[in-house]
């Protein structure tokens, strides 16, 4: 039987791309959510969901936004204004060889960023992963983190063909929205279609609508909607619900 997992990021984010995860939940297809712990839009987001049966997941975020740790402990990983240096910041110096984040500082915002999580959430992460940027140091204080805790580490995979684990499944990590042309709807019906017997498939979208504050803080805006309309679309559902050797699925199943 195939397995796909449908998950959206980024709750907290903005108060519209809120909005649109919460459609893409209470009315739509999705059972994964991640949360953005340092967000001020956390709370509220969570808050529109909460009541919905759904997995959900510490998304940390290292890359907009202000810490949840006191600033002075976690230099390493903001900039002049206290905020946290940019995702464009990450990729620059990866291309350079330069990995800036101290490890050490890394684990004390991804602990203070878990005990906000806890108190918005009001439960222990169903899965434990990190909003993309490109780090060693990040990578290897986030799955120490979730191994103190003994919480279940989804690893990222920017390759849709490569099989990583979350927790001990195997499964492969599929996200097409930055490719262009991108129409949500089909994407996950080719993904379907292109499944092995018996795999899992993590489907990873951004559902959101916009505002200023996503506009000039993101690249990725306009598929966010489309991402919106296809998750709460009713023939879709019925299209997935049609295939007899498949089967929707959240992160408790794994």
């Amino acid at each position: 039987m195939k397995q796909l997992l449908i998950r959206a990021d980024d709750i907290g984010y903005s108060y519209a791309v809120n909005l649109g995860i919460a459609r893409s939940v209470n009315e739509g297809l999705v059972r994964s959510v991640g949360v953005m712990p340092n967000m001020p839009e956390t709370a509220r987001g969570w808050s529109w969901v909460a009541d919905s049966d759904i997995a959900v997941g510490q998304h940390t975020n290292v890359c907009l936004g202000r810490p949840c740790a006191d600033p002075t402990r976690v230099s390493s990983l903001l900039g002049p204004d206290g905020c946290f240096r940019s995702s464009r910041e990450y990729r620059t110096s990866w291309k350079e060889g330069i990995d800036f984040v101290h490890y050490d500082e890394a684990v004390i915002e991804i602990e203070a960023q878990l005990a906000r999580f806890l108190e918005v959430v009001g439960r222990e992460p169903d899965y434990f992963e990190a909003h993309a940027v490109l780090s060693g140091n990040l990578n290897r204080a986030i799955a120490d983190v979730v191994t103190a805790h003994g919480f279940r580490h989804q690893i990222a995979s920017f390759d849709p063909t490569a099989t990583v684990t979350c927790g001990n499944a195997p499964v492969r990590m599929v996200m097409r929205s930055m490719e262009p042309g991108y129409e949500p709807a089909e994407s996950i019906k080719q993904t379907v279609r292109e499944m092995g017997a018996n795999e899992t498939v993590v489907f990873v979208c951004h559902p959101g609508y916009l505002d200023r504050f996503i506009l000039e803080t993101s690249s990725l805006t306009a598929n966010r909607t489309k991402e919106v309309d296809a998750l709460i679309d009713p023939e879709l559902r019925a299209w997935l619900e049609e295939q007899d050797d498949l089967r929707l699925i959240d992160y408790r199943d794994l």
